[in-house]
């Protein structure tokens, strides 16, 4: 079988999308499980746009040897250098250029001629070919391009030095029968196509990311760019394990392989999650929480006589464990430290120290420590890797008959200890008054949720919320027993990420 390219952005649009914020030690984290995951290429960052995202790019370059590691440049003579800057200590390095082609472009935006973004293109490829081997070219906005133009634009590219050229769906716009017939067309008439690796972008506007994709794929595309749980710009990108799945699943029709590791997805799937404050919605194939479950009597009827009646996939094969074991008060760390391995979580001696100390307390509340409360455990614990303020108490009063009251004490940079209280409309109006008394950062609370992790009335409640600063959104998860202390942890954890931010400014 021949193989296909996984080329992962989660780390550079997936983070373009509106509150999937990463600092520096997270984006290092999600790319290192990147590495574990096995796939081809990771694009981590667009070393031009912020000093933050350069020193992510070359951390990552630096530490990160397995991959490929690429750096994305548009047309612009300092974005090609800072690229290459970015990923020169790389063991292996990619810089990716990319320029609009479609006309809808060209006139609103570039205001450029069809021949300015020819010559454009092939100079800047020519300029990072100088720095780098390894070069890519996307002419952006292609689903809504003139055929011919891009073939023009591929030829010219290639000539200049392209080993890669990628066709962007950068709109969500074409469907599967369409853009096989643009794949199709590339290799038929671009007369050096063969000797670069035909690359497809897709996003998922019309819900055809995936599907337009692995049509690609049928046609001789052999790179594919994607992101965990298709994160990204509006609707997202075509996500990575829908399309690694559906190549395994049916390796028949598609007779197409990958370097995945599938028994890494859903361990990387919840570390995106967790990470960037985007929920896995229940019904996502292959890695929500409905995906291998059932309801319909007549489906666990098939299942339990045959699981290939109902299943298509083996929820091992995603990396679900196959066991339910579940955790008490009376377990020891021994037996947290091998169920945490065989979901996929392998933590130092420090952080089990910590993880066993918020275990052994969640057991008091609860009688059985279940998967999700385990993994919810190891999220908190990525949660406060980089804290600015520390949340050390939250105590409310309130009912239909007084006046919500919440009295907060954090522990500032210093380690000093501080306090304040406030009034609100409600428990947690009065805690976010109390704690903004506090820090100080003006900021719009735009999202507030709250969800059971898993059932029953001692349930842990996970929240999550978005706030709004200056035109940038920042999301915060926090989860405990008591969701008012649930609600606090998850507007520290937003808080915190806004400051990060701040504090690189």
């Amino acid at each position: 079988m021949e193989r296909v390219i996984i080329f992962d952005t989660t780390l550079r649009d997936g983070e373009q999308a509106p509150g999937a914020t990463l600092n520096l030690d997270e984006k290092l984290q999600i790319a290192h499980q990147l590495e574990k995951l096995g796939v081809d290429v990771i694009e981590a960052g667009f070393p031009i746009a912020s000093p933050g995202d350069f020193e992510s790019v070359r951390l990552i370059a630096k530490e990160v040897r397995e991959p490929i590691i690429c750096a994305l440049a548009h047309a612009n003579p300092d974005a090609v250098d800072r690229a290459w800057e970015s990923i020169k200590e790389a063991k292996r390095g990619r810089v990716h250029v990319f320029l609009s082609s479609s006309d809808i472009h060209l006139t609103h935006q570039l205001r450029m001629g069809r021949g300015e973004i020819l010559e454009l293109a092939a100079t800047m490829v020519a300029r990072a070919k100088g720095y780098i081997e390894d070069v890519e070219f996307s002419p952006m906005d292609a689903t809504r391009t003139s055929p011919e133009f891009i073939y023009q634009i591929l030829k010219a590219t290639i000539d200049a030095g392209a080993t890669t050229v990628n066709i962007p769906d950068t709109v969500g716009y074409t469907t599967p029968e369409e853009f096989s017939r643009l794949i199709r067309g590339i290799f038929d008439n671009v007369p050096n196509i063969d000797k670069a690796v035909v690359s497809v972008h897709c996003h998922d506007d019309l819900g055809l990311a995936v599907a337009n994709s692995v049509a690609a794929l049928a046609c001789g595309a052999r790179q594919v760019e994607c992101t965990i749980n298709g994160i990204g710009e509006r609707a997202g990108n075509a996500s990575m394990e829908e399309i690694v799945m559906a190549l395994r699943t049916r390796k028949d029709f598609f007779n197409l392989t990958t370097n995945i590791d599938t028994t890494q997805i859903y361990k990387t799937s919840r570390l995106v999650s967790e990470l960037t404050g985007f929920s896995v919605p229940p019904n996502k194939a292959v890695v929500g929480a409905n995906a291998f479950r059932h309801e319909s009597g007549i489906h666990q009827d098939g299942i339990l006589k045959e699981p290939t009646t109902y299943e298509i996939m083996d929820a091992r094969t995603v990396g679900l464990p196959s066991s339910a074991l579940v955790l008490g008060k009376h377990s020891g760390r021994h037996a947290l430290k091998a169920r945490l391995e065989q979901l996929g979580y392998t933590l130092s001696k420090e952080e089990l120290n910590r993880a066993f100390s918020d275990f052994k307390e969640l057991a008091d509340k609860k009688k059985e420590v279940t998967d999700r409360d385990l993994e919810s455990l190891v999220a908190e614990e990525m949660r406060t890797v980089s804290e600015t303020y520390h949340l050390d108490q939250v105590q409310v009063s309130c009912g239909d008959r007084s006046v919500p009251t919440a009295s907060v004490r954090l522990i500032d940079p210093e380690g000093n200890v501080v306090a304040d209280a406030a009034l609100g409309t409600g428990p947690v109006d009065a805690i976010y008054k109390a704690i903004n008394r506090i820090v100080g950062v003006p900021n719009v609370l735009t999202e507030f949720s709250v969800k059971s992790i898993t059932e029953g009335i001692d349930a842990i409640g996970e929240v999550t919320i978005r706030i709004e600063s200056e035109g940038k959104v920042y999301t915060g998860r926090g989860a405990a027993t008591d969701i008012i202390v649930a609600s606090a942890k998850a507007y520290m954890n937003a808080l915190n990420r806004l400051l990060a931010v701040k504090g690189k400014k």
